[in-house]
């Protein structure tokens, strides 16, 4: 006899297709090896993003210390901190040394001394011997001496005159010439004394 046909549903499953699967290598939708939330990723890393944030007590990769905790290399003070020009300290007054000094000083007070001890005509003797005894290896020395020399010689000459003069008129002039002289020359030589240049007045320039 024929098999009766059975109702749907009923029978051996096995004679039906199986359903019908999720496309993909899987099976299911999660595959099988997927790690569980907050499990280990492969090769026993953590997954992205698990790692704790740093915290303020790390220091920098490296083990150094962040920028601007080191001292000034060496132990040196920072620049400026120092007294300015150093130790030593040239010689004050606008001089070299003390030779130069002593020269000019010669060219002014000499010059003023000249002219008391002569009465006028032999001022420019002592300037006349610091221009050429240092004149040429200072130009300072150089400077004061011309400076003295060139007034010295004009006041001579005209005390010279006036004394010739004189002997036949009064001693006036011939006074009041050498009272310029000394004046002038005692001025010049403190200046000098205070390492300024002195610029005579009623003066002319006969050397260069």
């Amino acid at each position: 006899m024929t098999e009766p046909p059975r109702p749907p549903g009923s029978g051996d499953p096995g004679n039906y297709p199986p359903e019908p699967t999720s496309p993909g290598p899987y099976p299911s939708a999660e595959p099988p090896t997927a790690p569980l939330s907050g499990a280990p990723g492969p090769a026993g890393y953590p997954p992205a993003g698990g790692y704790p944030p740093p915290t303020g007590d790390q220091p920098p990769s490296g083990g150094y210390p962040p920028a601007g905790g080191y001292p000034p290399p060496g132990g040196y003070p920072p620049p400026g901190g120092y007294p300015p020009g150093g130790a030593y300290g040239g010689p004050g007054g606008g001089y070299a040394n003390n030779e130069d000094k002593t020269w000019a000083l010669v060219a002014h007070f000499g010059g003023a001394l000249g002219a008391l001890v002569s009465f006028g005509p032999l001022g420019f003797v002592a300037p006349l011997i610091a221009y050429l005894a240092r004149g040429q290896q200072s130009p300072t020395v150089r400077a004061h001496a011309l400076a003295a020399l060139n007034f010295q010689i004009l006041w001579s000459i005209i005390a010279f005159v006036l004394l010739f003069v004189s002997w036949c008129l009064l001693f006036l002039p011939s006074i009041a010439v050498v009272v310029i002289q000394i004046l002038f020359g005692i001025i010049a030589g403190m200046k000098a004394n205070e390492g300024t240049p002195y610029r005579y007045p009623m003066t002319a320039t006969f050397i260069k």
